[in-house]
């Protein structure tokens, strides 16, 4: 019988622009976490939920909440751009994410939706 973790996670790491990136995504039963890291640390813990209330489900609403850091309009952009894809492809379960950025310009998001994906734990 083969060994299962309790706690699936995948780790990426990359240079982008010559910044070293690492992502980190665990699914947990009701979460799914992921870290986008220029800094080697979770830095702002945000939560990413899905909106209840949305009557068209082809296009649902997130709300995001800084749990943790410094609470700025640019880290509610960034985690509802890096975060909502992973919700919807996780059978919009909520993303508690957490975002040490350098760097986050539109073209290093897309590099790191990328990686994102290539860690798929859900």
């Amino acid at each position: 019988m083969a060994f299962q973790p309790l706690i699936r996670t995948r780790l990426k790491e990359k240079a982008i622009n010559g910044i070293s990136t690492q992502v980190v995504c665990s699914e947990f039963s009701n979460y799914i976490f992921v870290v986008v890291t220029q800094y080697g640390k979770i830095g702002t813990l945000v939560s990413v939920t899905p909106d209840a209330r949305a009557s068209d489900v082809s296009s649902p609403f997130f709300t995001t909440k800084v749990l943790l850091g410094k609470d700025e309009a640019l880290t509610h952009v960034v985690a509802k751009n890096v975060a909502a894809f992973v919700s919807q492809e996780a059978g919009n379960r909520p993303v508690l994410l957490g975002l040490a950025l350098k760097d986050c310009s539109a073209e290093n998001l897309t590099v790191m939706k990328d990686m994102i994906k290539s860690c798929q734990v859900w």
